[in-house]
C-alpha cells in the first residue's frame, strides 16, 4: 500500500452535501482518501481546490 497526496479542482455544487459526494467520488478515482480538505474557492470561476491524501494498493500479509 501506498500513499499519495493529490490535489484536484471540483465545480462548486448546489449545496455543501453534494459538493461532498462529488469531491469524495473524485478522489476514490485515485484510491482510498484518507484526508481531504478544501484549500480554496474560486467564486469567479465557481471551483474549490481540493487537497487530499489517498492509499493505492493493497495490504500483504
Amino acid at each position: 500500500m501506498t500513499t499519495h497526496f493529490i490535489t484536484a479542482e471540483i465545480d462548486i455544487q448546489e449545496t455543501p452535501t453534494q459538493l461532498q459526494k462529488v469531491i469524495e467520488a473524485e478522489l476514490k478515482k485515485q484510491g482510498e482518501p484518507l484526508r481531504w480538505a478544501i484549500t480554496s474557492v474560486d467564486e469567479e470561476q465557481q471551483k474549490v481546490a481540493v487537497e487530499a491524501v489517498v492509499t493505492k494498493g493493497s495490504v500483504e500479509s
